[in-house]
């Protein structure tokens, strides 16, 4: 049985506030539309993860996705149930699945043992819902004075992933296009298909408010693992000054020579956050080989390493390079490097450290021939 999520992201999401819906925010440098892909695409069972947008989405989409593979994105419509039609009417135009989970990007983190236990559902009913039980007391009520308790005995809390065998769920949808629903659950046994309750689980709550970011961050940084990365390079003095180092023009007689701009600092660090987050090396990311990068700049390659972390929901705590060398002097141009650094790495400046030293006069720094530089970074990652 072939399986595919829809992902259905196109709300305002306007109760959070600011300017971009919730979907697009991110929770521990992803955005929350990322993350909620993220689950879909790990579980072993789902062939493909496909999304759906509001109008006007399409580049907040794409830069919240970062080339995660979803296919061409689906323009919803104005009301949420609008919106998992049109989703549906494009899985059935391209290789209907069998089976159909369709899920709230608004809903992050979905763990892996409840789409287990939904798609076991499937093999004997047609539709199947994650539920919690309602555990708080509940009361009718309007403005601050409460009212009568209502009995919670078989009251439960729906989330979703929902899952569907598809061609029930697309020709409910079909015959209810005219009515509204608040979820495709409700829908679905409207049109007198039979939906069962499997467990749901608390990380599937819904974000809301400005407080469920701060507690959904609070979660995922409670799983990060510290990592720690090394990285160092080496350039040789050649043709006139000034040079690059720690993003910033450094004046000197010489230059340094390099396929790209030579910055021995941002090489070292970039080369160290790839450690930590165990991508390699920056020769590998970006070959010397390779013509385009003849003559870059070396803050694309720092801006490249932080965003494979970010990507992966890391976080950067701290960066310090030692730069090794006779001349020139580092200390006039400590404060800019650090200020330039961390403007790159979007952190505060107190994150970077900038040191140097010499090899007292040993060697081929100490000669007077080139400038090395030794970085090391701190990062906090998953290892899932």
């Amino acid at each position: 049985m072939t399986v595919t999520a829809l992902i259905v992201a196109a709300g305002s999401g306007t109760r959070v506030g600011g300017e971009l819906p919730k979907q697009y925010l991110p929770i521990a440098g992803k955005a929350v539309l990322a993350h909620a892909v993220d689950a879909m695409a790990s579980h072993p069972g789902i062939e493909a993860v496909r999304v759906v947008i509001g109008d006007g989405q399409q580049k907040m989409a794409i830069e919240a996705l970062g080339g995660r593979d979803v296919g061409e994105l689906i323009l919803g419509g104005e009301a949420r149930q609008d919106s998992v039609r049109r989703g549906l009417e494009a899985l059935a135009a391209h290789d209907a699945p069998d089976l159909v989970l369709i899920h709230d990007a608004a809903r992050p983190f979905c763990p892996i043992d409840v789409i287990d236990r939904l798609l076991k559902a499937l093999e004997t009913n047609s539709a199947a819902v994650p539920a919690l039980p309602a555990a708080d007391t509940l009361m009718r009520g309007k403005g601050k004075h409460l009212g009568d308790a209502v009995d919670r005995t078989h009251l439960n809390r729906i989330q979703t992933p929902q899952a569907f065998h598809f061609q029930r769920i697309l020709d409910a949808h079909r015959a209810k296009a005219s009515e509204n629903f608040t979820d495709d659950a409700t829908l679905a046994r409207a049109a007198l298909v039979g939906v069962v309750r499997v467990e749901g689980d608390e990380a599937l709550n819904k974000i809301t408010l400005i407080g469920d970011f701060e507690r959904a961050e609070e979660r995922l940084r409670a799983r990060l693992v510290s990592r720690v990365g090394m990285g160092f390079d080496v350039h040789a003095f050649a043709g006139e000054g000034p040079i690059m180092m720690g993003g910033i023009e450094v004046p000197h007689d010489k230059g340094l020579a390099g396929h790209s701009d030579a910055d021995v600092v941002l090489h070292a660090i970039t080369d160290a956050l790839l450690g930590a987050a165990g991508e390699g090396d920056i020769g590998q990311h970006f070959p010397p080989s390779d013509p385009q990068w003849k003559g870059a700049s070396s803050d694309r390659f720092l801006v490249y390493a932080a965003g494979l972390i970010r990507h992966r929901g890391g976080v950067i705590d701290h960066v310090d390079c030692t730069v090794i060398c006779e001349a020139p002097k580092v200390g006039p141009h400590r404060d800019a490097m650090r200020s330039r650094i961390s403007e790159i790495l979007q952190l505060n400046p107190a994150q970077v450290s900038i040191k140097a030293t010499t090899t007292e006069r040993l060697g081929f720094a100490g000669r007077g021939e080139g400038v090395a530089a030794q970085a090391v970074a701190t990062i906090r990652m998953s290892i899932e």
